[in-house]
């Protein structure tokens, strides 16, 4: 009897370690049976307002139409959607967000453009929004109600037998490289994008969300992230990303206005994970695809010839209703401004160039101050030769900067320029991009100066990318500022009046941090395009050659 138990319970415990061991086997099966059909992702990033053209929405739209004949259609967003061009300046970012609807969006993630109508302007689009807003490693210590109530770190959706997860993550340099007072409330930052100046934090983080996607079933996982693949403040980049996680699959990625078709980076475990971006202004969208056995490609498409009829029929009447107004002239120019090189790489970012040099004339001469500047990502498009119109004026600066001026002293003026060229470099350009471009570097207006590239920066930043010292050698030399037709010596213990707008000398734009608590002469007078309008046509009169040649010698770099 006592052997017959103990039988018994061999046999017992033989079952339950088979019917485990089968169970197991049974999921793992499940795992890697193959899907009933391919799932295809098709992603934009940094469309910037470009609504219309070669390829836009409408051929978006179509295209999502054909894949869903034979495959499972996600369509997503990385980040910078709502500013750069008339539409978004207008409506403060709203006409995007009806387009977007109309198409039929999934998903998308926030880009530091995002951020730059305000917080409550963004709290109201989130909440038009029909699709879902990612926001994985922003977060708020404030007491408001806030855009972000309306917003997830991921979502998983389900297509066929598969689950795939969607995590979105956001520059940490958004607080520099949008309005940095838009993040305060009493002058406090209240909104963090989890950063440090290594990426640590964004990395750990972003393992702890892909692990939790994949506890919760997803079968793969696809990080949306508006970082770039270039160096920033933050430390933080899609391929760092990519370096110091695991378990995620593939890389969807803007911020840099990189194209990437399709590249494959290893992963902590030297896996590999794909990374792509369509570059910028709709010139492509891009279609992941997903085997039904599970193996990941990319490409990008940069030609479509169909339109959705109902999706361009919408834009066609959103374009209708403010086409008259963008259409009036409002100066004429006898000579093109141009912010790009002729290998397309932005001189404006980090070289003199001609149409920064009348962009800050304009703000100096408008403001009646000593010295001007004006950031290269604040000049957003070429000016046409002949007829200048208010839509023209609107695409190069979008923003809706306000001119303000401050006293400052000759050495705030000093760590300006410091900060504005930390990133310059001996060469101007290389493949079709300026090299060590940044949006903060200041075009001026009252002064020239040189930039010896052989000194390392010495710049100083808190977590947040912000100003905080010039630490050792200073690459800014031969300072000289205009005094009538004279050049003489910047001092740095002189007060000079200097004029820009809010975002640079009150809110700290780019992180300048200088001037904050500067005695204030003009606060918010004009917006950036009427200040430019001002110039061209009652200072210049349209007839910019008689006054501008070429650049000047303003910035000086070896």
């Amino acid at each position: 009897m006592k052997f017959h138990k103990i039988l018994t319970a061999t046999v017992l415990l033989a079952i339950s370690v088979l019917t485990s061991v089968n169970a197991k086997a049974a999921k793992t099966a499940k795992t890697r049976e193959p899907n009933d059909k391919e799932i295809t992702v098709l992603y934009t990033n940094d469309v910037h307002c470009a609504i219309d053209g070669k390829l836009g929405y409408a051929s978006l739209s179509a295209y999502k139409q054909e894949m869903l004949k034979s495959s499972y259609v996600a369509v997503v967003d990385n980040g910078d959607i709502i500013q750069g061009d008339v539409i978004g300046a207008i409506s403060k970012g709203e006409y995007l967000i009806d387009i977007m609807n109309n198409t039929g969006f999934d998903a998308c993630v926030f880009g530091n453009h995002e951020f730059d109508y305000g917080m409550d302007q963004l709290k109201y689009l989130v909440e038009k929004s029909n699709f879902q807003w990612l926001a994985g490693n922003i977060s708020y210590k404030g007491k408001k109600e806030t855009f972000l109530k309306d917003t997830v770190p991921y979502i998983i959706k389900e297509y066929g037998n598969k689950k795939v997860a969607f995590i979105g993550i956001t520059t940490p340099d958004s607080i520099t490289t949008s309005t940095p007072t838009f993040f305060q409330e009493n002058d406090k930052f209240v909104y963090s994008f989890v950063s440090n100046n290594d990426g640590k934090s964004l990395n750990k983080l972003v393992q702890k969300l892909a692990d939790k996607a994949r506890k919760q079933g997803a079968d793969y996982v696809i990080l949306m992230a508006h970082l770039g693949d270039q160096p920033s403040a933050s430390g933080s980049t899609s391929i760092a990303v990519i370096q110091n996680t695991t378990g995620i699959n593939a890389v969807l990625d803007g911020h840099s206005h990189s194209v990437i078709p399709e590249q494959f980076v290893k992963n902590k475990n030297g896996e590999d994970v794909l990374l792509t971006s369509t570059g910028t202004k709709f010139a492509n969208f891009g279609k992941l695809t997903i085997t039904t056995d599970g193996k990941f490609s990319s490409q990008l498409i940069d030609s479509y010839e169909n339109k959705d009829e109902d999706t361009q029929n919408y834009i066609n009447a959103i374009v209708s209703a403010y086409k008259k107004d963008l259409d009036k002239v409002v100066a004429h120019s006898d000579i093109a401004l141009k912010i790009s090189r002729e290998d397309g790489s932005r001189a404006v970012r980090n070289r003199e160039t001609l149409i920064g040099n009348i962009v800050a004339d304009a703000y100096r001469t408008i403001a009646k101050t000593d010295i001007a500047f004006v950031n290269g990502g604040g000049i957003r498009a070429d000016l046409p030769e002949g007829d200048i119109t208010y839509g023209n004026i609107i695409k190069t600066h979008p923003f809706g900067n306000m001119l303000t001026s401050v006293k400052a002293t000759g050495q705030q003026i000093l760590d300006c320029l410091e900060f504005s060229v930390r990133h310059t470099q001996s060469i101007a350009s290389e493949n079709g991009k300026a090299v060590g471009e940044n949006g903060g570097f200041q075009n001026v207006s009252g002064l020239k100066f040189t930039v010896d590239t052989s000194i390392p920066t010495s710049i100083v930043t808190d977590d947040k990318g912000m100003f905080v010292k010039v630490g050792g050698a200073r690459r800014v030399k031969d300072v000289m500022v205009q005094e009538g037709n004279n050049w003489v010596p910047l001092d740095p213990a002189k007060t000079y009046t200097v004029a820009s707008h809010d975002y640079l000398l009150l809110s700290g734009g780019d992180g300048f941090t200088m001037f904050k608590g500067d005695e204030v002469l003009i606060s918010k007078a004009l917006p950036d395009y009427q200040v430019l309008i001002t110039y061209l046509t009652e200072i210049l009169n349209g007839n910019l050659s008689s006054k501008y040649k070429g650049t000047e010698g303003r910035i000086n770099i070896k």
